[in-house]
């Protein structure tokens, strides 16, 4: 099952990001190659196009005229990207009411800026987010000593400073022995809390254990969680691995649920809500990008935070009173429905990705 699904994820991505790539009909540049029978479907051609299918006149058969279609491709997305960035931005509801209405040869499809914002935050967050490293509990200029072993050490180490301390006649001598036992103790208070972090650190791997002999009288939900507890490391990779192939399918997890904030408003249809809620997941999508940039550059937690809690509500709101030109009380509920819809959506959506994990 695990192996179709991921096959029919690959493919999807695969026709989508050609569809993404792939210009449209006429959307190729020619400057020669008028008349002819067009190689494709054999129909006599008026111009450089196929009237009949499309295809350019100009046909080069050469390494620098593979090389003139990928630049074109590339400067093509380029040019039509900073149209349709700064309008996503800072005025998503007109952008995605324009290009419902028509006005799309200047924007990027939004598809393909929904393709291109995942896998570049997939990219970015790999590859910045921070790991923190577990250092040694204890390191010594001979390297690394076992916890345990150097705990034992001191504490032999200071019962015998402790003896000699009791043995000494005056207060002077007594005193140059207290700093030393001073030192022990809270090495060895340092060392006891290591042990403590590093039981805490091995919790996770006996819940696992227990897990792996879970009894939920659902055999399938057992089975699911034991394979998952037997190697969570594959688990986690297999579900960063079919997020990111199956993205698209919150597209579909979402309309039925926008579909209901309009479901009695004329003029609205499906389509529509496909359009919003593609724009609406790009802008979140490299939204993630920016603020990993950000924590990376050093902005404070905080500041992070607080854009992280209000920008989307806000985003939502401008989208929604633009592309479906509502006033201000009716977008105003409606985000707030639709950030319920957006924690339903994703818990579905993580669902999923356990269930094709756990297989």
């Amino acid at each position: 099952m695990s192996e179709a699904g991921d096959g029919i994820g690959t493919l999807a991505n695969a026709a989508l990001w050609a569809r993404a790539v792939e210009p449209a009909h006429g959307a190729a540049h020619a400057d020669h190659g008028e008349g002819g029978v067009c190689a494709n479907c054999g129909t006599e051609r008026v111009g450089p196009f196929c009237h009949g299918c499309g295809q350019s006149g100009h046909l080069h058969k050469n390494l620098m005229g593979l090389v003139h279609d990928l630049a074109h491709g590339v400067f093509h997305f380029e040019g039509k990207i900073w149209h349709t960035l700064p309008l996503l931005v800072w005025r998503p509801g007109e952008l995605t009411r324009r290009y419902v209405d028509g006005e799309r040869a200047k924007f990027v499809s939004p598809m393909a800026l929904f393709l291109f914002s995942v896998f570049l935050m997939f990219a970015v967050v790999s590859s910045l987010a921070s790991h923190k490293e577990i250092k040694p509990a204890t390191v010594t200029p001979q390297g690394v000593v076992d916890t345990g072993t150097r705990l034992k050490q001191d504490q032999i180490k200071l019962g015998a400073l402790q003896t000699a301390r009791a043995k000494l006649p005056d207060k002077e001598s007594r005193d140059e022995l207290d700093s030393q036992i001073d030192e022990v103790k809270d090495e060895i208070k340092g060392l006891q809390m290591g042990l403590k972090a590093g039981e805490v650190l091995s919790r996770p791997a006996e819940s696992t254990r227990k897990l792996s002999h879970l009894d939920t009288g659902w055999r399938w939900l057992d089975r699911s969680v034991a394979h998952m507890s037997e190697n969570p490391e594959l688990t986690f990779y297999k579900l960063k691995s079919y997020a990111y192939k199956y993205s698209w399918a919150l597209i579909p997890i979402s309309l039925p649920f926008i579909w209901l904030l309009f479901a009695f408003r004329r003029g609205v249809g499906l389509y529509d809500h496909a359009i919003f809620s593609i724009y609406s997941l790009s802008f979140m999508s490299l939204g993630v990008v920016a603020l990993t940039l950000f924590s990376r550059a050093g902005l404070s937690g905080a500041v992070i935070a607080l854009l992280a809690i209000f920008v989307p509500p806000v985003h939502m709101y401008r989208q929604l009173r633009g592309a479906y030109r509502l006033g201000w009380f009716g977008a105003f509920w409606r985000t707030f429905a639709l950030l319920v819809i957006t924690l339903i959506t994703s818990s579905l959506f993580i669902a999923f990705l356990f269930y094709m994990g756990s297989e």
